[in-house]
């Protein structure tokens, strides 16, 4: 898939920096800034550089809440921007994430989030054994037109935002994503499969909480499958994206729902794919039989346009310049942070 270069994927600047209900400064661990620099991106070939990265020593039933953002512009010719980040703690346990876009080139007829863009991914982080984890952000990047490409890494950075995150009463973390163990996988979007419900996380139980900030990054992508010759009929592709948040009775029914975190995301065809991210901040209810047991999932339906695809893995990308060593990430996921 030529423009997809090695499944990277996606994240619009919009919502990107802002968080709800997390903990508070006080409890964050070490961060990191990233030094701004001019990058440039070979054809089709991942460029791959390592921005920062932050170590927090965890319990054996410890769940933190890492956070990376970077906004890139001024780019020379269209080109993958991933915001990577890569989490490995005791005995070989390792976290994967990524999460990108195109950034369109700086003359492109288009809006300025499409060549001005952040990057932000977030997700949790639980060993399961007692430990130092080290967190490390990447960039990885391509010219997606002939010879290489120049952007500009503004800035950005990684941060433990909340190191104490509540789990659920079996002592999970909070969240749903295909992991980065499986091979790369996409759910098809178009005029006869025209729902996808997931990422999804399964009826859990919590002590009681005042409440829970729920985040769906969702990632879209257009022209799925690209046709022969990467020619896409249609431009674009146009969907509709809505994080649903429940709790539920001890009888079992439903106490209470949520679907306030919608909207509606076009995907272009020269940005090929986007994330869109969700956050919702769910108070618990209380009486009437509520108890603190929830599940969320993240409903995307196709509306118009191209056919398309929720990226929910990617896997085989080069651990950095050249290597022939690969690994696998989780995209698409939703999580949550108790409060």
């Amino acid at each position: 898939m030529k423009r997809r270069i090695l499944a990277a994927v996606a994240a619009c600047a919009a919502g990107l920096a802002g968080l709800v209900g997390v903990a508070p400064q006080a409890q964050a661990a070490t961060a990191v800034t990233f030094t701004p620099r001019t990058v440039t991106s070979p054809h089709e070939t991942q460029y791959v550089v390592a921005l920062g990265s932050v170590q927090l020593s965890m319990t054996a039933t410890q769940t933190a809440y890492v956070y990376s953002t970077l906004r890139v512009n001024n780019a020379s010719n269209t080109t993958l921007a991933d915001n990577e980040v890569r989490c490995a703690g005791p005995g070989g346990w390792t976290k994967n994430e990524v999460l990108g876009q195109n950034v369109l080139i700086t003359s492109a007829d288009a809006p300025a989030s499409l060549r001005d863009i952040g990057v932000t991914t977030r997700f949790l982080v639980h060993p399961g054994a007692a430990g130092t984890v080290t967190c490390t952000t990447y960039l990885r990047s391509a010219n997606l037109g002939l010879g290489n490409s120049t952007m500009r890494l503004v800035g950005g950075e990684l941060k433990f935002a909340d190191t104490s995150v509540g789990n659920t009463t079996a002592g999970a973390p909070i969240q749903a994503d295909d992991g980065d163990t499986p091979t790369g996988r996409v759910s098809a979007l178009n005029s006869t499969d025209k729902t996808v419900r997931e990422p999804a996380i399964d009826v859990f139980e919590t002590a009681p909480v005042t409440g829970l900030s729920v985040f769906g990054d969702m990632e879209l992508m257009a022209c799925y499958p690209e046709p022969a010759g990467y020619d896409c009929p249609v431009n674009q592709m146009t969907a509709k994206v809505t994080l649903f948040v429940n709790q539920w009775k001890a009888d079992g029914t439903v106490c209470k729902s949520d679907a306030s975190a919608t909207g509606t995301a076009v995907v272009r065809r020269d940005v090929h794919h986007l994330v869109v991210p969700l956050n919702t901040h769910f108070t618990a209810a209380t009486g009437n039989g509520c108890v603190p047991k929830f599940n969320f999932y993240v409903k995307t339906d196709w509306l118009s346009g191209s056919t398309g695809a929720v990226q929910m893995a990617a896997s085989g990308l080069p651990d950095a310049v050249g290597s022939t060593a690969t690994h696998n990430d989780a995209m698409s996921h939703t999580f949550a942070v108790t409060y």
